[in-house]
């Protein structure tokens, strides 16, 4: 079986762990801010776990 290329859109946009654990940044925090609460805006600057399918996914499409 050939090798898999990495999918570059994925690799950019996710950062593996050293344990493993795949970590993604949060979406819709980039522009009409006005009308986010402070905590809604500060929740977004925190990066977010991947689990389960997607997690799986993921890896497959990166070659892990």
């Amino acid at each position: 079986m050939p090798k898999l290329k990495t999918h570059k859109g994925t690799a950019k946009r996710i950062k593996i762990t050293g344990s493993g654990k795949i970590v993604r940044e949060r979406a819709f925090g980039n522009h009409i801010l006005a009308k986010k609460s402070k905590a809604r805006k500060r929740n977004m600057k925190t990066s977010a776990t991947v689990g389960g399918k997607i997690e799986k996914n993921i890896k497959k499409a990166l070659g892990v």
